[in-house]
């Protein structure tokens, strides 16, 4: 009786984990093996390899549960860790796992994926610093095999192609999503380091349709937030975060997401150890990190790099945000335009130059707040290249129908003044805004036809208050837009400019950034604004410099 209580008290000891399930002992086999790796910086006796409770758990996770054939459950891992709590370290340990270890495939590929050349051989560095920390006599640069009749096996750097190949004759490579595609990979295990930086999504692909070829493949993404939704990084980690809420039934995906809602108090050190699980383990360092923050307070562009690395919280596109987008969202709901037939409206029309995006924005007052509807033009012709220059899915949001595509390279105006009338059929439009910088010919043709045409200038006289108007709503949750990408990427990439008078107006963050929308949206809010209310917000006449009119 002693000796079984002995034993189950060992068994408990060596799994502190017994809840996750591990049938077949793969979970214990690869924490045993990752405890045998030692690290070159690590503070342990032996340089031993530093593999805490928190990570722990997740191999257990990922190499224990089986299907009742003895298969691994889990094919694809998607871990959102803020910086510091030692991500390559651990992405190293299990692509060796897959390549040295118990998990290894003898002539299997391993894939070490990153944005750049330059994070890729980060993460090569400490793969190969992991093994140099071993036994050295197995280590041999630009060998392989058997040395001099000697029965030792070695392992071999092949420096020039960032690979390292083992005496299995399985390897990994490291590979960046800027060196173009890499077709015809079949990887076993591919590690997938910080995608939130990652570009382009041709790598991306790649890995995903090379994955499918070989049976019990694992994909392993471990990355910080990142910024907007128009990539490859967020679409990853929306699908974790619906796997993990349960909206999407997907056993074979294990989500790990340290991360925390963006209205918290981002000064709170509870936080801190809330969403970086290595704190209670002395990493990252917290005297570090009070520093950050204290900077951070005084810097709002600081604050918002500490939010995002540090408590992974998924910021907006633009580095000077106009509004937080989570609150934004909260206008997701549909609009039902068949609701909205007949009843008062407002445009406002932004004309590109003839290759760029157009759009009409439509505002409906709704009690205190608004209900917007857009409409984009796009030219056809130049869509695909539009997409590769500005790091954004036109393509897509067109054939789902957020953008209407209009014939040859250049926008067809026609097309645009089409739509107008059509709307204006529709609803009962009082006013259209215009930018009559590019739109003399447009407001012409309306107005010869009876259209209630006005022009709306982009100076701080007419704008500054319909920023602040269009503010006022999102803020209070009185702004529903029905989630349309195309205008939330767009006042998710205005930047703010604020004068000595705290007048705000909005312009691009980044020259490639679009706006269009954001400013039409603001336009057509003002304009509404005026509508049922004696008193315009551009009645405050105190705030005119003397001689400018309105419109």
């Amino acid at each position: 009786m002693a000796k079984k209580k002995t034993k189950k008290l060992c068994n408990q000891l060596q799994n502190p984990f017994p809840e996750i399930p591990d049938p077949l002992g793969h979970g214990q086999r690869a924490v045993d093996y990752l405890r045998s790796l030692k690290h070159p910086k690590s503070l342990l006796p032996g340089h031993a390899f530093q593999l805490d409770p928190w990570q722990e758990e997740i191999v257990r996770k990922i190499y224990g549960p089986r299907d009742a054939d003895g298969r691994r459950i889990i094919r694809n891992v998607t871990m959102l860790l803020p910086r510091g709590n030692r991500k390559t370290s651990l992405g190293a340990a299990l692509t060796l796992l897959h390549t040295d270890g118990p998990e290894a495939v003898p002539g299997g590929e391993v894939i070490l994926a990153a944005g750049d050349q330059k994070q890729a051989k980060i993460a090569f560095r400490e793969i190969e610093g992991i093994i140099r920390s071993g036994d050295k006599s197995l280590w041999k640069k630009g060998y392989v095999g058997k040395l001099a009749g000697k029965d030792e096996d070695f392992i071999r750097l092949r420096e020039y192609k960032n690979q390292i190949q083992f005496p299995n004759e399985s390897f990994v490579e490291a590979i960046s999503s800027d060196a173009g595609t890499q077709h015809g990979r079949t990887p076993t295990f591919a590690l997938v380091d910080e995608i939130h930086a990652w570009k382009k999504a041709d790598l991306w692909e790649v890995i995903l349709t090379g994955l499918v070829k070989v049976p019990g493949s694992l994909r392993v993404v471990i990355t910080t937030a990142g910024r907007g939704q128009e990539n490859v990084a967020y679409k990853v980690i929306d699908y974790a975060r619906k796997v993990a809420k349960g909206e999407i039934d997907d056993p074979h995906t294990l989500p790990i997401l340290f991360e925390t809602s963006p209205d918290v108090d981002w000064r709170d050190e509870k936080v801190w150890h809330a969403v970086n699980p290595g704190l209670k383990h002395g990493y990252p360092d917290l005297h570090g990190l009070r520093q950050l923050a204290r900077e951070a307070a005084e810097r709002p562009a600081d604050r918002e790099a500490f939010r995002q690395l540090h408590l992974n919280i998924w910021l907006g596109h633009s580095s000077d945000p106009f509004v937080e987008m989570s609150i934004y969202d909260h206008g997701n709901a549909p609009v039902d335009l068949e609701n909205l037939k007949g009843k008062p409206c407002w445009l406002a029309v932004d004309l590109s130059s003839t290759s760029d995006l157009t759009v009409i924005v439509a505002v409906w007052r709704d009690g205190e707040g608004y209900i917007a509807h857009p409409w984009f033009f796009c030219p056809r012709d130049s869509i695909e290249r539009k997409a590769d220059i500005d790091g954004v899915p036109y393509p897509i949001w067109a054939n789902e129908g957020f953008i209407q595509p209009t014939p040859g390279n250049t926008i067809d105006f026609n097309r645009v003044e089409d739509t107008i009338r059509n709307v204006c059929e529709d609803f009962d439009v009082r006013e259209i805004a215009f930018d009559p910088h590019m739109a003399h010919n447009m407001m012409q043709s309306l107005l010869e036809d009876g259209y209630p045409c006005v022009a709306f200038r982009q100076g701080w006289v007419s704008m500054a208050p319909a920023v602040k108007e269009l503010e006022r709503a999102i803020l209070a949750r009185q702004l529903q837009h029905g989630g349309h990408p195309v205008l939330r990427h767009h006042i998710d990439s205005v930047a703010v400019h604020t004068d000595s008078a705290g007048n705000r107006l909005f312009h691009k963050g980044k020259s490639r950034d679009r706006i269009d929308g954001a400013v039409a949206l603001a336009m057509a809010v003002a304009r509404a604004s005026t509508g049922n209310d004696s008193r315009s917000i551009y009645d405050d006449v105190s705030a005119r410099p003397e001689g400018l009119l309105v419109f």
